[in-house]
């Protein structure tokens, strides 16, 4: 919330509302204070510090220019000026708040008053204002400077990343018509597990048992879904099934990816710089992987050529590879692999390309965002093989929804299809053993 959302609520008794700073005094007050401190402080400089020092020394700072100029202010509204002065030195200015804020998943600016937060998968308009489209182009402006990027009328669009590890795109004019757009995905603070995920109804007990005796048999997965749906969570969860003792590339294009194994080698994309030059892709980053001694590769998403690459290092040796897919089914998911592999420039035709899949491949899942903003596991297909140009995929767990509940809450149960897979063979001989009523289709969980 800005300052002046923060302060319209009076912090003291009717009597002294007479003597209480207007509103827009202690508006003024944070500006005039704000230019202050910027003309005695090199930013560089203070930014250069510890990580605690930066904001304790503007606080003196600014605390020692108040007392000279002797604003009549109270403790909480100092606390309150000075907080607004420090957010707009050192973080992002009025959406600070939202980033310290670990139940906001994405920040979504529209113009500088018009402001939307993702809360538990459900999109919240806030009172969040900037105080113009310059105030707004300032902090855009801050966020791709610092990673060596730039945003003007020549380059309108940017893609970003925050310290933190949070996906930043900005569109400013002439592509933005109604002022300049920002978008943040936030970076994951909190390190899920698979029994959060059961706990939580993203998936089903059997499904997570059966999922981590996939990933410890080295079986390759694909997670297949669309934006939001949880698919790089989910890879990050069944990636800690991977043993200690195995040696992991990850290859992503902005590194979201929290691997705890001890021998984790972590690789990202790098865009081309301002002049169009030193352009880094996932798939030299892939098949730079494949001298690295990798015995796993996880690929944080497919999206182009690279995905030839990726099929290949799964049928030569890197058995319990994983990525993720842009796609709405499993089906879907397969035919977008089949289109990025043209995208490789190489005349294969179906056949070949069916079957190139079919043998890298082994577990499709399915993760969806449903309607009342809950993260699920719809499908897990097992693939089976090709049958002429055909791939064959057999459901073994699915996700039946049934109605929704007076308060918007999807109502449905996970299921097994009770289809055996045949991939038990597979675990088998790694030595994971599973319960046998795992697949049983009369063993359903009601959610």
């Amino acid at each position: 919330m800005s300052l002046r959302e923060q302060l319209q609520a009076p912090t003291g008794p009717a009597s002294a509302m007479a003597e209480t700073p207007t509103l827009a005094r202690l508006e003024d007050v944070r500006a005039r204070l704000h230019r202050q401190m910027l003309s005695q402080v090199d930013l560089r400089q203070i930014e250069s510090l510890p990580p605690e020092q930066p904001r304790l020394q503007l606080r003196l700072l600014g605390e020692r220019l108040m007392a000279e100029q002797g604003y009549s202010l109270n403790e909480a509204e100092r606390r309150q000026v000075m907080q607004g002065v420090q957010n707009e030195m050192l973080g992002l200015g009025p959406i600070e708040p939202l980033l310290a804020d670990p139940r906001v998943s994405d920040i979504l600016v529209n113009g500088p008053h018009q402001i939307f937060v993702e809360r538990r998968g459900r999109l919240e308009s806030t009172a969040i204002r900037f105080e113009d489209e310059q105030h707004l182009l300032r902090v855009i402006d801050r966020i791709v400077s610092r990673v060596g990027r730039r945003i003007d009328e020549m380059s309108p669009m940017v893609d970003a990343r925050l310290p933190d590890g949070s996906r930043v795109n900005a569109v400013i004019a002439p592509l933005a018509l109604d002022g300049p757009l920002l978008a943040i995905r936030r970076f994951a603070v909190q390190a899920w597990n698979m029994q959060d995920l059961v706990a939580g109804q993203t998936l089903s007990a059997p499904m997570a048992d059966w999922l981590v005796g996939l990933v410890r048999a080295r079986t390759n997965l694909l997670i297949s879904g669309g934006t939001g749906s949880g698919k790089t969570t989910l890879l990050n969860v069944l990636s800690a099934a991977i043993a200690d003792t195995e040696r992991i590339v990850t290859i992503e294009d902005a590194a979201e990816l929290q691997l705890q194994q001890p021998h984790v080698v972590r690789l990202e994309s790098r865009p081309p710089n301002l002049e169009g030059k030193g352009e880094v892709t996932q798939r030299a980053l892939l098949r730079n992987s494949l001298r690295m001694r990798p015995d796993r590769i996880v690929l944080g998403e497919v999206r182009g050529a690279e995905v030839l690459d990726m099929l290949q290092a799964m049928n030569t040796g890197h058995d319990g590879s994983m990525s993720t897919v842009h796609a709405n089914s499993p089906r879907d998911a397969i035919t977008r692999l089949e289109h990025m592999i043209g995208m490789a420039g190489l005349a294969l035709d179906v056949r070949t390309m069916r079957q190139q899949i079919g043998a890298a491949l082994t577990v499709v899942v399915q993760v969806a965002r449903q309607m009342d903003g809950q993260r699920r596991v719809t499908s897990i297909q097992e693939i089976t093989g090709t049958e002429g140009e055909v791939i064959s995929m057999q459901e073994i767990f699915s996700f039946e929804q049934d109605g929704v509940a007076t308060d918007g809450r999807v109502r449905g149960r996970f299921r097994a299809t009770g289809i055996r897979p045949r991939s038990m063979q597979r675990l088998q001989a790694h030595g994971v053993r599973l319960r046998e009523d795992l697949f049983d289709p009369h063993a359903q969980e009601v959610h």
